[in-house]
């Protein structure tokens, strides 16, 4: 079966200073307070289990040729987030998980992957919440998984975007993907991953320059820097499928193994040194 793509117009990220974008869509941080997500069916898809909807933002999953789909369809805020759909995306990914051995995370449209945390959950934030930070957990709880995950990422991926995309084991990137973690400019850290899996990747020297000086990461740099998988595509999307059915062909138990090896990396103590700076720096915003 084919899984084809459909394309809708979405919002972008002020961090990436293009025109026409604005704050109010999405935000640039992975920290807020505590909620699945699925994927609209494309093509011959077979939907799976969708999670409730809410704020009339879906979170869509479909099964095709082995491969199960997660998509985020939230356009008119950039795919940001809030803890509903923070549940929304746990959950639509263990119900796949049940049936498959690989995932693609993608979303709609062509302008942003996920703009991260939406400002107006950000708003009701609480040092408490950074302390248990459910974005966190949600993306920790991808990256452990023994299910192999590859984010399509079509467009921009900022704070708690980029870091769901870290959090996935592959990264496939259109011609416009830009990964950026201006959170420090918010008087932030990259608290749902950022800081602990960009390093492991990409190199302390780089992983600074993202996060102390806000320098984004293009999609030529992703490829070049081995941050994303084979070249920059035009359609995302579809290459993330085709390596997805590759992956699906491997044996399973070989795969669970692989991935329970290739995590043991220390990164606990590093995500929970996030958590405390982050409820640190909600404080001191809480107090001002």
């Amino acid at each position: 079966m084919n899984a084809r793509l459909q394309q809708h117009h979405l919002g972008g990220h002020p961090a990436l200073r293009q025109p026409g974008l604005c704050p109010e869509r999405g935000l640039c941080t992975g920290a807020i307070p505590h909620r699945p997500l699925e994927c609209p069916s494309r093509g011959d898809a077979e939907p799976g289990p969708v999670a409730s909807r809410r704020d009339a933002v879906p979170v869509q999953t479909a099964i095709a040729d082995g491969v199960g789909m997660l998509t985020l369809d939230r356009p008119s805020r950039a795919h940001a987030y809030d803890e509903a759909h923070l549940l929304a995306l746990r959950d639509g990914f263990r119900g796949l998980s049940e049936s498959v051995s690989v995932v693609v995370i993608q979303s709609t449209g062509d302008r942003a992957f996920c703009g991260g945390a939406d400002l107006k959950a950000m708003k009701q934030a609480t040092p408490l919440d950074a302390l248990d930070l459910l974005s966190q957990h949600v993306f920790s709880e991808i990256a452990d998984s023994p299910i192999v995950s590859i984010a399509a990422v079509q467009g921009a991926a900022i704070a708690g975007g980029c870091e769901l995309a870290l959090a996935c084991d592959l990264r496939i990137v259109g011609p416009n993907a830009r990964f950026a973690l201006p959170e420090t400019a918010l008087g932030l850290i990259p608290a749902a991953g950022g800081c602990t899996r960009l390093a492991r990747l990409v190199g302390q020297s780089i992983a600074r320059q993202v996060i102390l000086a806000g320098t984004a990461i293009s999609a030529m740099q992703a490829v070049a820097w081995g941050l994303a998988t084979g070249d920059v595509t035009s359609d995302p999307h579809a290459a993330a499928l085709r390596v997805a059915r590759s992956v699906a062909q491997r044996d399973p138990v070989a795969l669970r193994l692989a991935k329970n090896i290739l995590g043991q990396d220390g990164r606990v103590e590093s995500l929970q040194a996030e958590r405390i700076a982050e409820a640190v720096l909600y404080g001191r915003k809480n107090r001002s």
